[in-house]
C-alpha cells in the first residue's frame, strides 16, 4: 500500500508497536481459530459439511476484496482513523459472530469481520515502516512477521481449548479484550498522518472486480447443492461473474488509470509469482479446512487434541521463516522455492497414506513439515516476485499479490469441500456395489453377527463402515490433488529471473 507521509514525531515507539502488533495478532488468530470449532458450529446452526465452510470462505473473500483499497482509505482518511475504525468494526463483527443463531447470520457476520479486518495488517506494516529508521526496519519486520505467524500456531490450540471449556462462541468473544487494548493504545499513542484529500479510487474497477469475486465464490459454494447449471441461481451467478470480470478487463485495459495496472503483468517474475501464491493459498488453507473434520469426525479426536496436533504446522512455518531469512542472499531463491514445494508435496503424499488409525505423532510431524514448506515459500516468493518491479509499482503489486493468495484460499476451500462430498458419494456407491448378501465374507459367523444384511441393525452397521471407508478415500483424493498441484507448479521456477539481494522490509510483504 502507498505510504503516507511520516508523522512529525513519535510519542512512544514501543507502545505503538505493541498496540498495532496486538491488532495484527487479533486478525491473524481469526484465520485459523475457528477451524477446530467448525463441527460444533455446524450442529448449532444446522448446516451441512460443505455449508459450514462458508464460515471460512466468507471471511477470506471479504478480506480479498477489501485489502487492495486499504492504501487509498489510509491516504484519504488517515491511518489512525482507518485503523481505529477497522479495530472497532472487527470486534463488533466478532461479537455478532458469537451471538449468531443461524448459518446465514454467522456467514454474514464473518463477511463483515473480514471486511473490517482486511485493513489491519497492511496498515500496521506501513506504520512500522514509517516509525522505524531504514536500519531498524529489518528487526521491525521480523517482529511483524512473527506476530502474523502466531495465528496459525496458537489459533487451533486456543480455539480448541475455548470450545472445550466454554463454547465455540468464545473463539469470537476472545477478540473483545484484545481489540479493546489495541484500540485504547492506538487512540492514545498514535498521531494522525496528513490526509490526501485528492486521493481517488477507481470505483468501476474496484466494484466490478469485487462483484466478480463474490459471484464466483457463490457459484462455487452453491453449485454442488443446486446441481450446477440446472439451477437458475447458479446460471445467474455465473452470468454475473463473467459479465463483471469482462467489464473489469475492458476497463483495466482502456482506462487511463485503472484499479489494476496491467503493465505489472509484463514483469515475468510478478506474473509467475501471482500463480505461485494462488497455488500456495489453495494448498495451505484448504488443507487446514480438511484437517478439522478429518481429526474430529473420522478419528474422533476431542477438540483440544485436534487443536494441539494441528499446532506444529504453524510452528514449522515460523521456524523455517527464521531459517530462510538467513539463507536469502546466500542461496539461490529459486532453490529455496523448490525446497518449499517439495516439502509441501511430500507432506501431502504422506497424508494420502493416512487412515483413522494414524498416530498423533505422525500428524504433528507431517504438519510441521508442511508448515516448514510454507515458510520456504513465503519469504523467497515475496522477494523474487517484487524484486524486478520498480518501487512505485510495488504498492499496487502488493495488493494484487495478496488478493491472489486470498482468492486461491477461498477457491481451494470450496473446491476441496465439493470434491470431498462428491467423491464420498461416488466411493460409497462403488463400495456398496460389492456388498451383497452373497458375499463370501458373510460366511464368517462374527461378521454375520455384526453386519447381517438381513437385519436392520446389520445393514445400518454396514452402511456406517462403507461411509467411513468412502470418506477416507475421498480425503486421500483431495490430499493427492494438492500434492499434484504443488508438483505441477514446480517447473515454473525456471521462468523466474534471479533476484538481487532483497531489502529487509520486503521479507514480510507477503503477510499483508
Amino acid at each position: 500500500m502507498t505510504d503516507a507521509p511520516k508523522t512529525a514525531s513519535v510519542i512512544n515507539r514501543p507502545a505503538i508497536t505493541a498496540c498495532i502488533i496486538l491488532a495484527v495478532i487479533m486478525q491473524a488468530l481469526d484465520t485459523t481459530i475457528a477451524n477446530v470449532a467448525l463441527p460444533y458450529m455446524q450442529g448449532s446452526v444446522s448446516a451441512s459439511a460443505d455449508q459450514i465452510n462458508w464460515v471460512l470462505t466468507s471471511y477470506i473473500v471479504a478480506a480479498a476484496i477489501m485489502t487492495p483499497p486499504s492504501g487509498f482509505l489510509a491516504n484519504r482518511f488517515g491511518r489512525k482513523r482507518v485503523l481505529m475504525v477497522a479495530i472497532v468494526g472487527f470486534v463488533v463483527a466478532s461479537v455478532l459472530c458469537g451471538m449468531a443463531q443461524s448459518l446465514f447470520e454467522i456467514v454474514a457476520f464473518r463477511f463483515l469481520q473480514g471486511f473490517f479486518g482486511a485493513a489491519l495488517v497492511p496498515i500496521a506494516q506501513s506504520i512500522l515502516l514509517d516509525i522505524y529508521t531504514p536500519e531498524e526496519r529489518g528487526s521491525a519486520m521480523a517482529i511483524f512477521g512473527v506476530s502474523v505467524m502466531v495465528g496459525p500456531v496458537l489459533g487451533p490450540v486456543i480455539g480448541g481449548w475455548l470450545t472445550d471449556q466454554f463454547s465455540w462462541r468464545w473463539v469470537f468473544y476472545i477478540n473483545v479484550p484484545l481489540g479493546a487494548l489495541a484500540f485504547a493504545g492506538v487512540s492514545y499513542y498514535m498521531r494522525e498522518t496528513k490526509l490526501n484529500v485528492g486521493a481517488k479510487l477507481d470505483w468501476l474497477g474496484f466494484g466490478s472486480l469485487s462483484i466478480a469475486i463474490g459471484a464466483t465464490q457463490m457459484f462455487l459454494d452453491r453449485g454442488a447443492q443446486l446441481d450446477w447449471f440446472s439451477s437458475l441461481e447458479i446460471l445467474t451467478e455465473a452470468t454475473i461473474a463473467a459479465s463483471a470480470f469482462y467489464i473489469f478487463l475492458v476497463h483495466t485495459f482502456t482506462a487511463p488509470r485503472s484499479f489494476v495496472n496491467p503493465r505489472l503483468f509484463l514483469d515475468r517474475n510478478f506474473s509467475v509469482g501471482m500463480l505461485f501464491i494462488f497455488i500456495v493459498g489453495i494448498t495451505y488453507l484448504a488443507s487446514l479446512a480438511l484437517m478439522t473434520p478429518y481429526l474430529q469426525t473420522l478419528m474422533g479426536y476431542p477438540v483440544v487434541t485436534a487443536g494441539l496436533v494441528m499446532g506444529p504446522r504453524g510452528m514449522g512455518t515460523m521456524v523455517s521463516m527464521l531459517l530462510v531469512g538467513r539463507l536469502i542472499g546466500l542461496v539461490d531463491i529459486r532453490l529455496l522455492l523448490v525446497t518449499g514445494l517439495l516439502l509441501t508435496a511430500w507432506a501431502m503424499y504422506d497424508m494420502t497414506g493416512w487412515t483413522p488409525n494414524v498416530s498423533e505423532w505422525t500428524i504433528a510431524v507431517t504438519g510441521f513439515i508442511q508448515g516448514a514448506g510454507l515458510g520456504f515459500l513465503f519469504v523467497p516468493l515475496t522477494t523474487v516476485t517484487f524484486a524486478t518491479l520498480s518501487p512505485e509499482q510495488r504498492s499496487d503489486a502488493t495488493g494484487l499479490y495478496n488478493l491472489s493468495r486470498n482468492v486461491g484460499s477461498s477457491v481451494g476451500i470450496s473446491v476441496v469441500s465439493y470434491l470431498l462430498i462428491r467423491n464420498g458419494q461416488i466411493n460409497h456407491a462403488t463400495i456398496a456395489s460389492h456388498v451383497t448378501a452373497f458375499n463370501h465374507a458373510f460366511n464368517n459367523a462374527a461378521v454375520l453377527q455384526a453386519f447381517s444384511p438381513w437385519r436392520a441393525s446389520g445393514r445400518a452397521a454396514l452402511d456406517l463402515v462403507i461411509q467411513t471407508q468412502a470418506s477416507i478415500i475421498s480425503y486421500i483424493d483431495d490430499f493427492k490433488l494438492m500434492m499434484i498441484l504443488s508438483l505441477a507448479v514446480t517447473p515454473l521456477v525456471l521462468l523466474l529471473r534471479r533476484a538481487p539481494k532483497p531489502a529487509a522490509s520486503d521479507h514480510a510483504m507477503v503477510m499483508e
